[in-house]
């Protein structure tokens, strides 16, 4: 998919992006990542270090809208074996001695622009000529920047043209099947992935994942961090006693309130549905042909959630036929019950995410499925 203009700037998304970040590494020259706040920038950074691309790696994140220059600098005292000022080495800078543990060090300077100008002109060195006074960067470390928009009206302050030009520049887009990719997986900081409503929710209205308007009043607003707080408070939320009007407050608080009302109304209709270990177990064969979308979005989400616990947990009791029999209940139900469009988008989760076998041999069902939509998920007609 190639990368859009918005104006006269050019946008990437985060598949786009990690695989210029990645080049940039390898090179060892600075990139600077602009973004909307909430977008994802420090996650993709977080995601690329964690993924094994790097070897072993680690990062130092320094926020730079909360340091002195003197954290980039170092500390001024006097030596007294040369009788001349010297300087100490900023903590938290890596050493030598900490770079040699890991393959690759990432340096993110996060809340680039929010820095004041002094802190800016203390990185000009460490960006550019990778030292600043008598500390130099290991060989093995890499470095990246971030920051938001001027045009998102946060705390910001313009770069010097001399320092803009140090970094090369891509600005990141919200773009809602990458983020699905990443809902759906459990990552290194989450426990779970992506609750089953959020995802089904922003499956139908996809323009509500990011909306950010900076001359609203409203403090709640859409971006895949706030659904993401949205997420973590609805986990067990049906063990409370939070009522149907405290459950809009919170969704409100991180959202704000007209996509609070939708999403409520979204979470009525999907409470409606069967359990989807019903579904799997083949108690349950259909649902209402009136059922709203965005519902039935959330139960293919839960049932893809759920089958892949059932696999894990077959695999380690070495009872593999339970979990064909699963699978093909839940290739029927599919097959009988849901819109081309939202088989598609479970398949390609169940498939291609998850890649939970199915075998045209041992499910009754595959050969079917697989005629109908294995081209459109798999991009071949047959498995």
């Amino acid at each position: 998919m190639p990368a859009t203009m918005i104006e006269d700037r050019r946008t990437v998304n985060t598949v786009q992006l990690k695989k210029q970040v990645l080049r940039a590494f390898k090179l060892k020259r600075p990139l600077f990542v602009w973004g909307g706040p909430g977008i994802g920038k420090s996650n993709l950074i977080e995601q690329i270090v964690n993924s094994g691309d790097l070897g072993k790696a680690c990062m130092f994140d320094m926020r730079l809208g909360l340091v002195e220059p003197t954290d980039i600098r170092g500390v001024p005292y006097y030596n007294k074996e040369s009788g001349k000022m010297d300087w100490a080495d900023p903590v938290d800078l890596p050493s030598e001695e900490v770079a040699k543990q890991y393959d690759t060090v990432v340096l993110f300077l996060d809340e680039f622009n929010q820095a004041v100008p002094a802190v800016q002109a203390a990185s000009y060195q460490l960006v550019l000529n990778r030292r600043v006074g008598q500390y130099k960067l290991p060989d093995n470390v890499v470095v990246i920047a971030a920051g938001n928009r001027e045009t998102d009206k946060g705390v910001s302050y313009r770069m010097p043209k001399p320092l803009e030009n140090r970094f090369g520049h891509f600005e990141l887009k919200c773009e809602f099947l990458p983020w699905l990719d990443w809902a759906v997986k459990v990552g290194t900081k989450r426990p779970a992935p992506i609750h089953p409503d959020v995802v089904g929710y922003l499956t139908v209205h996809k323009a509500d994942l990011y909306k950010i308007d900076p001359t609203s009043s409203s403090r709640g607003f859409a971006t895949p961090r706030t659904w993401e707080f949205v997420s973590d408070n609805l986990d067990g939320i049906e063990d409370t006693d939070f009522s149907d009007n405290d459950i809009i407050d919170m969704v409100s608080a991180y959202v704000g309130e007209g996509l609070a009302l939708k999403f409520n109304t979204h979470m009525k209709m999907s409470a409606k549905m069967p359990n989807p270990t019903d579904i799997i177990s083949g108690k349950v064969t259909e649902v209402s042909s009136d059922t709203d979308i965005s519902a039935k979005y959330s139960l293919s989400t839960s049932i893809a959630y759920e089958l892949k616990e059932l696999l894990e947990t077959t695999e380690k009791e070495g009872k593999e036929e339970t979990f064909t029999k699963a699978m093909d209940n839940v290739l029927a139900f599919m097959m009988k019950n849901f819109e081309t469009e939202l088989v598609l988008a479970s398949g390609r989760v169940m498939l291609n995410t998850y890649k939970l076998p199915v075998h045209p041999k041992k499910n009754k069902h595959a050969p079917e499925f697989f005629k109908r939509y294995g081209k459109l998920i798999l991009g071949t007609d047959d498995e």
